[in-house]
């Protein structure tokens, strides 16, 4: 689809304002001469929506927000919802029963609004235990079952604990994790080209270092791409799922009108109403943590967001904006080779305390690839 914005008209934009008016983010369109007209409260409508899902706020109808869009209008009840391999069942109403099932008890994975084999699996459990036809199928019966019971836990975060058990059971040394390293763009697409500098020719040479040390520690790093290909998010994604991965790296720099813009910012699932990817969640703050200290870099934090590379993605997945290339300063130090091994390393020992569980830790920033290193020998004698 085309990307819709202020002055647009037609079918997609009436179809676009119907739905932020059924979701009641925009006034009655009554006595409007255009109803069919993208204004500007229907611009302000759409960047409160995409602040509620955790999209980029620009006010622009795209894909994702189209898709947003389209699944914020499905209700649990309104269609039976069932396991589809090629083209999986997305919505709110996903989402609905992913919560159910986590609060009475049920594995079914991240809560992210999309009907995958985990949540057909909780699902199939869930008709078992309660003597319904166990079809992994979510038609009229099972849902008034999942209506009328009490759930187990109320509030917190119910994958949480699972999460963290998973972490807790892998133990502490790094070798035999599998970890996805997806530098962002490639191919024909450069991303961001400032000065010079390409985003893709730099994020595939920082890939480079860190799948070199990583796989000096005995862990699996795989690149989601050839240098000279550039598959869609959707694509990353499933080759991290279907790989098996442990974790989920995808390296991009950034960009802003002002040239003032810049520092470092990690981004991880979550919709920033409660749900959240709390694995995701840790590594996006350890390694922002790592990177403003190593690098020196401003810290602009840590955020949630449902991009797809984050929500399609089963494991925990963290997207990494390092440096402005719109910035004189960051550009400056992204070109130099030097500080991309200073990434490399920062990037490196946070997965490290990831999996240490905040044992035998070290302050932040102190802890080098050779200390990384040591405690990999030190573990296998042990």
């Amino acid at each position: 689809m085309r990307v819709l914005r202020r002055g647009d008209g037609g079918p997609a934009v009436t179809e676009v304002r119907s739905t932020l008016l059924a979701l009641g983010l925009l006034p009655s369109v009554t006595g409007m001469t255009e109803p069919g007209l993208f204004d500007q409260a229907m611009e302000h409508a759409v960047r409160a929506f995409q602040q509620q899902r955790g999209l980029i706020t620009d006010g622009l109808v795209g894909p994702a927000t189209y898709r947003a869009l389209r699944d914020a209008t499905h209700q649990l009840g309104g269609r039976p919802l069932a396991f589809m391999v090629s083209a999986p069942i997305t919505g709110d109403d996903v989402l609905t029963l992913q919560e159910r099932l986590l609060e009475l008890g049920y594995d079914a994975g991240r809560p992210n609004g999309v009907f995958g084999a985990q949540t057909e699996s909780a699902l199939r459990n869930f008709q078992r235990d309660y003597g319904l036809t166990v079809d992994g199928i979510c038609g009229p019966e099972t849902v008034r079952a999942l209506r009328q019971l009490s759930p187990r836990a109320r509030g917190g975060r119910p994958v949480l604990l699972r999460e963290q058990e998973r972490v807790r059971k892998a133990g502490p040394r790094l070798r035999g994790k599998r970890i996805v390293i997806d530098p962002g763009h490639g191919g024909a697409d450069t991303g961001l080209s400032v000065g010079g500098v390409n985003e893709s020719d730099l994020m595939w040479d920082l890939a480079s270092r860190l799948e070199g040390r990583m796989v000096a520690t005995g862990m699996e790093a795989l690149l989601s791409r050839g240098r000279e290909q550039c598959p869609p998010d959707e694509a990353r994604a499933a080759f991290a799922n279907e790989a098996g991965a442990d974790l989920f790296l995808s390296l991009h720099t950034d960009s802003n009108a002002s040239p003032r813009a810049q520092g470092v910012a990690s981004f991880h699932f979550g919709s920033g109403n409660g749900t959240t990817s709390t694995l995701g969640e840790a590594m996006a703050g350890l390694i922002q943590r790592e990177l403003a200290m190593r690098t020196g870099l401003r810290d602009c934090g840590t955020h949630p967001k449902t991009w797809d590379i984050l929500r399609l993605t089963r494991c925990p997945a963290v997207r990494i904006e390092i440096g402005y290339l719109t910035n004189v300063d960051d550009r400056a130090r992204l070109s130099d080779p030097a500080f991309r091994d200073v990434v490399a390393e920062g990037i490196l020992v946070a997965v490290k305390r990831l999996y240490l569980l905040g044992e035998n830790d070290q302050p932040t920033g102190s802890f080098t690839f050779a200390d990384v290193l040591a405690h990999e020998l030190l573990a296998k004698a042990e």
